[in-house]
């Protein structure tokens, strides 16, 4: 048995199908085509999405605009993720839909932290 590689960069064909469901995640959500009762009013933004790479399973990454998510925000999106794919399916220019599994997008929050850090560390050099 082969062992996976997990530091391997995703191929063009990944990084294409990501985008490409990417963009029907954005389109549906902008244009409020699902109905959730969980999700009503929360703008929603899909800064990436990655896919495996056998194409059948992809992680959504997602973010309210309006900034701190609400409680059960993720798992209303994953209850209805398989009427998402087949949204996404109608959109997508793909043969198959992978299994969509949504998740929140911390890299903003990261990054806010990291600039906090740095900005701690110059303070304590100038003092």
């Amino acid at each position: 048995m082969a062992k996976a590689d997990f530091n391997k960069m995703p191929s063009q064909r990944q990084l294409r199908v990501g985008e490409e469901i990417r963009h029907a995640l954005s389109s549906i959500f902008m244009q409020g085509t699902i109905y959730e009762p969980e999700l009503v009013g929360i703008s929603i933004t899909v800064p990436e999405v990655r896919i495996s790479p056998d194409l059948r399973n992809a992680t959504a990454f997602v973010f309210p605009l309006a900034g701190k998510a609400p409680e059960g925000f993720v798992d209303a999106l994953n209850r209805i993720a398989p009427q998402i794919t087949h949204q996404v399916l109608k959109r997508a220019k793909l043969r198959h839909a992978p299994k969509i599994n949504f998740k929140i997008d911390d890299s903003f929050e990261n990054a806010h932290n990291i600039e906090n850090i740095i900005l701690e560390v110059n303070k304590e050099e100038t003092v």
